[in-house]
């Protein structure tokens, strides 16, 4: 059987950087995704949302920045099963067996990067929504340039609804923003941004009832909260931003310690089971904060604890990026 010194489970970002550094430390890695595709979330919720927490970049697409983590794993000839869901951890002597819907895997130590799990928006709880579902109502944007030239709602007060908002102003003819409170719950800086923008602000405000002709989404009933009074909109799209719902409940069944649907870890990333390492927003410790660029700091962590682990005489901390990069590839 073929073992691997280092299987990372889930293939979104923070997993395919962990990719790449236990490439660098010249690990043998197996990545297992349930997805088809590498990106996780990225490419199949956000590829053309930009991002603002990437270290060197004011801002970037989603898309792009997958796009530059799979050519920064081409540097490594890495074994990748996607579409492959994990059911099962089980530690035998010093070796995981990990048992999926397409077999078993076998591992020295085992990384979690997976992210909130598998994952379901929050819809509309409105009588007959479901009939204009990718028919004018919509809870994923895949491409932009399919709301170019019409009028755009979009509920929402996060991030996401805010900066959609903001990427579709000069794209659409007319964009509403709705949502239930007055305040927006999204960073300062993105509300700053929608202040001076061209953007209808609809608040507070919730929506009461879908109709359209043909099939396809025609208006919105708005009602505002707390009064009698409503709005009718006619609009060619809605976008529902409120949110996902994730299922991580087979964390416990692995034997898992987990609060709140995420994994507990000490501050060498590893998780309860020995062997088994977490990184990203699937971890959880005191002051934990949850963007990509904290789960791109915590990858290496776990990479090089997970390595010691392995082999004791490993050094957890081998130095930097330059000298290890020098190290694989010889003299530059």
């Amino acid at each position: 059987m073929e073992i691997y010194d280092i299987t990372i489970i889930g293939a979104g970002p923070v997993g395919m950087f962990a990719a790449f550094y236990a490439g660098m430390r010249q690990a043998k890695t197996n990545i297992i995704d349930s997805l088809p595709q590498l990106g996780g979330q990225l490419t199949t919720l956000y590829p053309e949302k930009y991002i603002y927490d990437i270290p060197g970049y004011p801002a970037i697409k989603a898309v792009d920045l997958v796009n530059n983590l799979k050519k920064q794993l081409t540097t490594f000839n890495h074994t990748f099963h996607l579409n492959e869901e994990v059911l099962s951890l089980s530690r035998e002597d010093e070796i995981i067996e990990i048992t999926t819907t397409k077999g078993i895997h076998y591992s020295k130590a085992v990384i979690l990067t997976l992210g909130s799990g598998s994952f379901q928006p929050r819809k509309l709880n409105l009588e007959h929504a479901d009939l204009y579902e990718n028919h004018g109502l919509d809870y994923f944007v895949n491409d932009l340039m399919k709301y170019a030239g019409k009028k755009v709602a979009i509920a929402g007060g996060g991030d996401s609804a805010i900066d959609w908002a903001l990427m579709l102003e000069p794209i659409a003819s007319e964009v509403y923003l709705i949502h239930r409170r007055e305040a927006f719950r999204a960073h300062e800086h993105s509300v700053n941004q929608l202040k001076p923008s061209s953007v209808n602000v609809l608040t507070p405000y919730l929506i009461e009832r879908l109709s359209g002709s043909n099939g396809e989404l025609s208006d919105i009933r708005l009602k505002k909260a707390k009064t009698d009074e409503t709005i009718d909109l006619m609009v060619d799209s809605l976008i529902v931003n409120y949110g996902f719902t994730s299922n991580l409940e087979h964390l416990s069944s692995w034997g898992l310690e987990s609060s709140r649907n995420a994994i507990t870890v000490h501050s060498d990333m590893s998780t309860s089971i020995p062997g088994v390492y977490a990184a990203g927003d699937i971890c959880s410790y005191e002051g934990k904060v949850k963007l990509i660029a904290t789960g791109f700091g915590e990858a290496p962590t776990a990479v090089n604890n997970a390595l010691h682990f392995i082999n004791p005489k490993e050094r957890t901390q081998p130095g930097h990026s330059t000298s290890l990069y020098d190290k694989t590839f010889g003299p530059k």
